[in-house]
């Protein structure tokens, strides 16, 4: 099976009447755990590095709904979906800095870098991650590619061990960029590997420049951009955790985009002539994370206990004020294999109650409720929702401490499993429905560390694997509707909310879209004069 050659997903970002040098300021809410984006997982680390710094073989254009060329200009599948073959675009130049000169364009060998590094155990780079390829194993890829071989100078191909639907789109997320194997080559010939998470070089339409931890992370323009120079020529995420502070410099022209508002926020700013809000139906979903190896949290009974005990309907309106909607499982409505059918569980604390009673737990327990300490998107008031779940549980018995953990240090620790009941949230990177399940359920995500439930089951694991081995949507959603059912009778997790995805921004601000994956372009926006 051939594709043809699709358009250019990138035109031409540079008008001649924005010839003066513009800067344009995000205030974001939390610092990236760096810039190797394989190593994590987190969307702040990759907002800041594989959105703006890199480029993907394809891309996911939410617009369309559609995968799109990227620095792959063409591929081509064969008619048993175990072969990937990729013609590269010529000419890509990777970033000059002062730390790093390329001698030559992008080619081959980067692409069998950056993914040999994570999938080659072998491999001289691998073990340069202290914290592994998180998102590459959760996602199968070391079982699933057999072979990468180089074609030629910009062609090569994947080899599959078996039928994987999602395979294309998985190239299109974060953790699939595409790195210099000539700068890696000199980084470790200076014994200085580590430098590749500090000093990012990539292709993207933002060149690196300097980061401050809990201040700010600066970027320039990319001359050399394939699909044109951006539209302005610096770029600075002024990291400001508190959403009241980043209204405050949206308001004062500190910043010119404000990420992740309070819904109250988005409402005032309406009056305010200055600013306006963009939006979008986002395709994520809030939850607390139920660890699953934890007694007595090992029991289904107790965590369907703790999904009855808590009020939804209150916490949607006091934490996201009409901007969310009410999550019953995984995944969004707007999914084409959601489980309508499963409406969830109900806010009924006298069958919490009786079920805690009949695990031999009626005086009720202690545990832990661990949350960051700033909002999101997915979580925008932290402490009145941790507060509230408090007080519902402690209703029924279960006494929970609240702990207010920084944002790194908070992933970090959940994904070596010490939490308890955990305040998280996952955004779809490409649409597909396997994004959720896949990096959240199976039994490789468990090891990788994402699977905050901490639980792998062989038959849903066998659901998942089965879901991947056919393009037939209709045999997908079977699947994965069994899947549904099984998350929601182990109550895996208290699924909280959908929420609308909103961004304040000057009214000077052209360009800017919100995606309802969470990922962030700045390439296109401009400054009006």
């Amino acid at each position: 099976m051939r594709l043809a050659v699709l358009p250019l997903l990138f035109a031409p970002l540079l008008s001649p009447l924005l010839a003066q040098a513009t800067t344009l300021s995000v205030c974001t809410e939390a610092s990236p755990e760096g810039f190797d984006v394989v190593q994590y997982n987190s969307l702040t680390t990759t907002n800041a590095s594989a959105d703006v710094l890199m480029n993907r073989l394809v891309e996911f254009d939410a617009v369309s709904g559609t995968l799109q060329p990227s620095l792959a200009q063409d591929w081509e599948i064969s008619e048993d979906g175990l072969s990937y073959s990729f013609e590269l675009r010529p000419g890509v130049q990777f970033h000059s800095t002062d730390y790093f000169s390329p001698s030559r364009a992008l080619n081959a060998d980067d692409v069998l870098f950056s993914f040999q590094r994570m999938l080659d155990p072998e491999h001289t780079w691998h073990q340069v991650a202290p914290s592994g390829y998180p998102h590459a194993q959760s996602m199968q890829l070391p079982g699933l590619v057999a072979r990468l071989d180089k074609l030629g100078e910009h062609r090569l191909r994947f080899t599959l061990n078996r039928p994987d639907a999602t395979f294309l789109a998985t190239l299109s997320m974060g953790f699939a960029s595409i790195y210099s194997a000539e700068y890696a080559a000199q980084l470790l010939a200076a014994g200085t590997p580590e430098r590749l998470n500090s000093q990012p070089i990539g292709t993207g339409p933002f060149v690196f420049k300097r980061f401050q931890k809990d201040a700010l992370v600066r970027y320039s323009a990319n001359p050399e951009y394939f699909a044109g120079k951006p539209a302005v020529d610096e770029l600075v995420f002024a990291i400001t955790p508190d959403a009241n502070v980043r209204l405050q410099k949206l308001r004062r022209g500190e910043c010119h985009i404000a990420l992740s508002p309070k819904p109250q926020d988005v409402h005032s700013s309406a009056a305010d002539e200055r600013l306006k809000s963009v939006h979008t139906a986002a395709f994520m979903t809030a939850f607390v994370g139920i660890n699953s190896q934890h007694p007595p949290l090992d029991r289904p009974a107790v965590r369907q206990a703790i999904n009855l005990a808590f009020d939804k309907a209150s916490y949607l309106k006091a934490v996201f004020e009409g901007s969310a909607e009410a999550a019953s499982g995984p995944y969004p409505p707007n999914t084409w294999s959601f489980a309508s059918e499963l409406p969830g569980y109900p806010h009924d604390p006298s069958r919490a109650r009786t079920l805690l009673a009949e695990a031999g737990l009626s005086e009720g327990f202690e545990t832990t409720i661990w949350t960051r300490p700033s909002g999101s998107l997915l979580n925008p008031n932290p402490a009145l929702g941790a507060q509230l779940l408090q007080a519902d549980l402690a209703k029924i018995g279960i006494r929970a401490e609240i702990r207010v953990i920084e944002w790194g240090e908070l992933i970090r620790r959940a994904k070596a499993g010490e939490h308890d009941l955990l305040f998280m949230g996952w955004a779809g990177d490409n649409g597909d429905p396997d994004n959720f399940l896949t990096p959240q359920f199976s039994c490789a995500a468990l090891e990788s560390g994402l699977n905050f439930a901490r639980y792998c089951d062989p038959q849903l694991d066998r659901l998942i694997s089965g879901g991947k081995t056919t393009s037939e949507q209709a045999i997908r959603s079977a699947l994965y509707r069994q899947a549904q059912a099984i998350i929601q009778r182990q109550a895996l997790w208290l699924p909280l909310a959908h929420p609308t995805a909103f961004a304040l921004t000057r009214k000077e601000v052209e360009g800017y879209r919100v995606s309802p994956f969470g990922r962030q372009d700045f390439a296109r926006v401009h400054i009006a004069p």
